[in-house]
């Protein structure tokens, strides 16, 4: 997952959950967030994955810069060094891209500050290594979700109590 600066994580949240739902899954079924190293401590994606439950993954751009993907760009190519972190981190271990790169939609307007892809992974593949599998109730394997800055921004939009993302809820609150 990445992200510009300062992006909150009501931004992160609401591409994440419109990427969840464009792929028919729920936030319990993600397995993990990926990114690039550089944005390993952006607080809008540390927190995202907080809520959602999940570990953080981060690759190198340059390893990033060796997946294909069906989406390049000229932007965090110049940011990171990389031309895709969603699409590139979501493929990173392998499996199929569900939902290619999303922009996010700043509330109140303004450039988007992250993107999102979706990708499944088979249980045992790089990405579910050291954990048990989880399933959706269809009995689908798990998948993961990943983001980007694309632009850099102040924030100014609208977050939950304490800069949470409306709509995230830990599994201690029962996630859905």
């Amino acid at each position: 997952m990445g992200a510009a600066k300062g992006v909150p994580a009501a931004e992160v949240g609401a591409l994440i959950q419109a990427a969840l739902r464009e792929a028919g899954l729920r936030a319990l079924d993600v397995a993990e967030l990926a990114t690039v190293d550089s944005k390993a401590d952006e607080t809008g994606i540390t927190k995202a994955a907080e809520l959602l439950g999940v570990p953080l993954r981060t690759y190198p751009a340059a390893l990033l810069a060796g997946v294909e993907v069906p989406n390049p760009s000229g932007a965090p190519l110049g940011a990171v060094g990389t031309p895709s972190v969603a699409e590139a981190a979501a493929l990173a271990g392998g499996g199929e891209l569900l939902v290619p790169k999303r922009k996010s939609r700043p509330a109140g307007g303004g450039p988007a500050r992250a993107t999102c892809a979706v990708a499944r992974r088979a249980a045992g593949s790089d990405g579910a290594r050291n954990r048990p599998a989880r399933q959706e109730s269809t009995g689908r394997e798990i998948d993961m979700i990943s983001t980007v800055t694309v632009d850099i921004r102040i924030p100014t939009g609208n977050s939950g109590p304490h800069g949470d993302a409306p709509g995230l809820r830990t599994r201690s609150e029962g996630a859905q």
